[in-house]
């Protein structure tokens, strides 16, 4: 009996488009730190824009300012909209995808504005985070690095 194959890597893709920042620059020490794991955060550019799926997967979790996608390989992906929008109990979001359907990656999953986000404390940076991955695990991008959707943003190994 031989056995299983490793998985390989994972490629998350950029779900909305934006200049790159490194998660240490994230105003949040939550993500920051990567207390819930390392990633890329977006400062996404202004106008109205619907985030996708950064990974194929099952989604275990939506809200209007953040979802978790979990891959088939076990790699979960979270993609919060927004430093303290929850504050913000949905309005500016619009959720377009359900909890327990399974996506692709690029399938959408919320739509807003950032341009439209305000309030005290609340930043419009996005995080995307390899959840439970160890710290440091996902280089920092590079200075000034612009994304477009369905690029890839980062690799972790399954």
């Amino acid at each position: 009996m031989t056995a299983p194959a490793a998985a390989g890597p994972v490629e998350v893709l950029v779900p909305c488009p934006g200049r790159l920042v490194p998660m240490s620059e994230v105003p949040d020490p939550v993500f920051s730190s990567e207390m819930v794991g390392p990633g890329v955060a977006i400062d996404p550019d202004p106008g109205k824009v619907t985030v996708v799926s950064p990974i194929a997967g099952k989604v275990v979790k939506v809200h209007p300012h953040a979802f978790v996608v979990l891959g088939a390989d076990g790699v979960g992906v979270l993609v919060h909209l927004g430093i303290n929008t929850v504050r913000l109990d949905g309005v500016g979001f619009e959720v377009l995808a359900e909890q327990g359907s399974t996506v692709a990656a690029g399938d959408p999953m919320v739509r807003w504005d950032p341009a439209t986000i305000s309030g005290e404390d609340i930043s419009t940076i996005v995080p995307v985070v390899a959840m439970d991955r160890p710290k440091g695990s996902v280089p920092a991008p590079a200075a000034d690095a612009v994304a477009k959707v369905g690029d890839v943003l980062f690799t972790v190994t399954a």
